[in-house]
């Protein structure tokens, strides 16, 4: 049996954990189960979300790697039809350090070991079949979000950055901006002495949160100019952009003073392209804060020199089905067929479309976050039979993780999906004397991977997964891209790290 303690800077200081508390109720339940030893492995992280996807306890089963034969064609987009599993051949037992503590972890296992052995006895609801991460209904729940916002605002009473930690994003710093703006003008003044430089100057920034970056941004531009006898204020074009209406709506309002220099966009950020593309070779700044954490991922692993994609199923536990269920006077086998009708409709449609169960749009808010705050993921490795089957984004294939998966042992890494195809999409927006700055959650070195939890977690209603910054880096190189990950300048302790992106001199 192999043991992985991952969160090793947990292990030592003023308050280290304990993780034979952990341990030995595990293991007693595991030696007293007719299970093979021999092909278990007891995985312990350290879930720092307070609202994540994960038990305390749960089991993972690692399929037994392809022997031959051929899988669907197109396999791993994780949409199309797929073939039967091959047996298991090992099989993950996880454990939660940070909430164990309060958990009979005998009793747990115990009942998971049983439920592996039995599936049939699982009191567990699903709301979906097995899929890949980027393709599971927690991002359909995560868009929802943020189409309807507002109806999750009022219900909660509370704007959705209020429910970041402290409060407040981490990339707001009026110092920054002022050093950022004061670069720009150097770059446009020699541009401006050769007479290359555009009539219209365009900044983008995707993800506009409240407004409160652009208001500073643009406030300090202003004053910028004057001090340094500059007219560029007139020639700006500020472009807003984020994939939900009633956030830009908002964030418009702070920026009204600013009028005509001002525009939105409704940007789906994971192809910036499609609605930015008249701005390709044009744009000097494009700020991205607190996104690329919040777009789709898939996770691959390398586990006995074999490489497994993570896949998922999203459910309810029992007991929070039939509590539900009750609430909303619906049998527990439907709580899956409302949820998938509230994904589908919203909340306001629902409750029109099912007025037995949601007397109004309260009521099916209060069901679309009673779900949110029970929904969990089951997960179970499944084996890739090639990496250069499996397509990340639809211009980039699994060959870009072979470096990652293949130097550093038996490890579980976030592909970034969605965060890989928002950054190769916006490179060409950039002037060839522009940049991408870029505020996010980032792993800046593979190897943390052995020693961290890093998503996905629960902020709020959204989903939050950190980036995996090396391929970032990887991607953009191979564009011709000098891609530069440092801590945040305002806040080196935070976990808040800033990316930079610009053509390679």
């Amino acid at each position: 049996m192999l043991v992985d303690v991952r969160p090793v800077s947990r292990l030592r200081g003023k308050d280290p954990v304990d993780v034979t508390a952990a341990l030995g109720p595990a293991v007693e339940a595991l030696c007293a189960s007719a299970v093979d030893l021999s092909r278990v492995s007891l995985v312990c992280d350290w879930i720092q979300y307070r609202s994540s996807f994960r038990e305390v306890a749960d089991y993972r089963p690692v399929l037994a790697p392809w022997r031959g034969g051929a899988e669907a064609e197109g396999a791993g987009t994780g949409l199309e039809p797929q073939p039967e599993p091959p047996a298991e051949a090992t099989l993950e037992i996880a454990i939660d350090l940070r909430r164990c503590a309060d958990t009979d972890l005998r009793a747990a296992v115990t009942g998971l070991l049983d439920e592996h052995a039995d599936p049939g006895s699982s009191t567990r609801v699903p709301l979906e079949p097995w899929v890949t991460g980027r393709h599971s209904c927690i991002w359909g729940f995560n868009a929802l979000y943020w189409q309807a916002l507002s109806h999750w605002e009022q219900a909660t009473g509370r704007e959705y950055e209020q429910a970041l930690p402290g409060g407040e994003s981490d990339a707001r710093n009026v110092a920054a901006v002022r050093e950022l703006i004061l670069e720009i003008f150097k770059t446009w003044d020699d541009l401006d002495a050769r007479s290359a430089l555009p009539p219209e100057l365009y900044v983008v920034e995707l993800g506009v949160g409240n407004g409160n970056q652009a208001r500073t941004w643009l406030d300090e531009f202003v004053e910028l100019s004057r001090a340094h006898s500059r007219d560029y204020y007139r020639r700006l074009h500020y472009i807003m952009c984020d994939y939900s209406p009633h956030v830009l709506g908002r964030a418009l309002k702070a920026v009204a003073h600013h009028g005509d220099h001002v525009s939105t966009l409704v940007v789906d950020a994971t192809r910036p392209a499609v609605s930015l593309g008249f701005l390709r070779g044009k744009a000097f700044l494009v700020y991205v804060s607190n996104v690329y954490d919040n777009l789709p991922s898939d996770e691959v692993a390398c586990i006995g020199g074999h490489t497994y994609q993570v896949e998922v199923r999203a459910f309810l536990p029992g007991a929070d089905a039939a509590r539900i269920a009750q609430r909303f006077s619906a049998p527990p086998q439907r709580v899956a067929e409302l949820a998938d009708k509230l994904l589908r409709l919203g909340p306001e449609l629902l409750c029109e479309a099912m007025p037995q169960h949601f007397g109004g749009t309260g009521q099916a808010v209060a069901f679309w976050r009673e779900v949110w705050a029970a929904l969990r993921l089951q997960e179970r490795y499944r084996p890739l039979r090639a990496l250069d089957l499996y397509q990340v984004t639809p211009d980039l294939n699994g060959e870009l993780l072979r470096s990652q998966l293949e130097s550093h042992g038996d490890i579980r890494v976030h592909v970034s999906n969605g965060a890989l195809g928002s950054f190769a999409g916006t490179l060409p927006l950039l002037h060839p004397f522009g940049r991408l700055l870029c505020h996010d959650l980032f792993v800046d070195d593979v190897r943390r991977y052995h020693s961290g939890f890093f998503g996905p977690g629960k902020y709020d209603g959204s989903v939050v997964n950190w980036v995996n910054g090396p391929l970032l880096r990887h991607i953009g190189g191979r564009a011709g891209f000098d891609v530069r990950i440092s801590p945040f300048t305002a806040r080196p302790s935070s976990n808040i790290k800033t990316l930079t992106a610009a053509v390679r001199e």
